[in-house]
């Protein structure tokens, strides 16, 4: 009996199939090996026995154990991959006229209407820049001279198995830089596209948010003496507009721990110099007004 096993065991060991992995594996040993003919042959050999021993192992166990089999067999499937990448880039450079414009564009979403839908705009929003700095640089040539410059691109602030939020900026320089920023914010399970609204459960966030906004700024320039913002403070004069609510569609983002973080764009709220501000909102200011806890922690 136990010769016949064995007799069994060699037949099996002989027709397994050489992985197709097997050939890469062998050709990386070669490179990365020793500096003699012998230290490779042994690294070969080695690396070889390995990948051989891991298959007859793998077949060994599904065959004999039927549990093995059935785990096997249940092993999920990994779904698809929703990444972001660049889709096209736009570049310009002469003299005082510089472009460089980089399209993002999502991949792997199931709700292809919405991945269409997103990836037309980036594309409408990135096409039309360009266009605009060619014609001003053509306008500023007729004029005489001058110096333009455009810049964007995008930045993945959070992807998680729930969330996926997505920044697209755009620098344009001409006497001075202002930078705009705008964010989409994408439910991956559900495959839908978040709205600040959406995560409410009536308005009433946008008088709380803009009061915990104002707060923020008016903690920051009492404990750092650099920062500005424009709201009104008892007994100094405000040359601008103070910063009073937010708009319905406020610029946002749902952060990696699952918070919400209010943005400005440049000259918005504060002078070019404090850049594009942002504000974490504490969850527990908002607690009673979330639709739910799905998002928001």
């Amino acid at each position: 009996m136990k010769d016949k096993k064995l007799d069994q065991l060699k037949k099996e060991y002989q027709n397994i199939p050489i992985p197709p992995e097997l050939d890469f594996v062998v050709k990386k040993a070669l490179r990365d090996g020793g500096t003699t003919k012998g230290n490779r042959l042994k690294r070969i050999n080695k690396v070889v026995a390995s990948v051989v021993a891991s298959v007859v192992l793998l077949m060994a166990a599904v065959n004999v154990s039927p549990a093995v089999a059935t785990t096997a067999a249940e092993v999920p499937v990994v779904g698809s991959i929703i990444k972001v990448l660049t889709f096209r880039n736009y570049t310009f450079n002469e003299d005082k006229f510089h472009a460089d414009i980089n399209v993002p564009k999502i991949e792997g979403l199931d709700n292809k209407a919405l991945e269409n839908s997103l990836n037309e705009k980036y594309l409408k929003e990135n096409e039309q820049l360009y266009k605009q700095f060619m014609t001003e640089m053509k306008e500023l040539k007729q004029q005489g001279g001058g110096y333009s410059a455009v810049n964007s691109g995008y930045q993945v602030k959070t992807d998680n198995e729930r969330i996926l939020s997505v920044a697209r900026y755009v620098v344009v320089t001409k006497a001075s830089a202002t930078e705009t920023v705008k964010y989409d914010t994408i439910d991956k399970q559900k495959q839908v596209l978040i709205t600040l609204p959406s995560l409410f459960k009536d308005d009433s966030y946008i008088d709380i948010i803009s009061q915990n906004i104002k707060e923020q700024m008016q903690t920051q320039m009492q404990t750092d003496e650099g920062k500005i913002y424009w709201i009104n403070v008892p007994g100094e004069e405000l040359l601008v507009e103070p910063f009073e609510t937010i708009s319905p569609e406020q610029n946002f983002y749902i952060n990696p721990e699952g918070k919400l973080v209010v943005a400005f764009d440049e000259y918005q709220v504060a002078p070019g110099y404090m850049g594009t501000p942002e504000f974490i909102i504490p969850t527990e200011v908002i607690a009673d007004i979330l639709v739910g806890d799905q998002y928001i922690k």
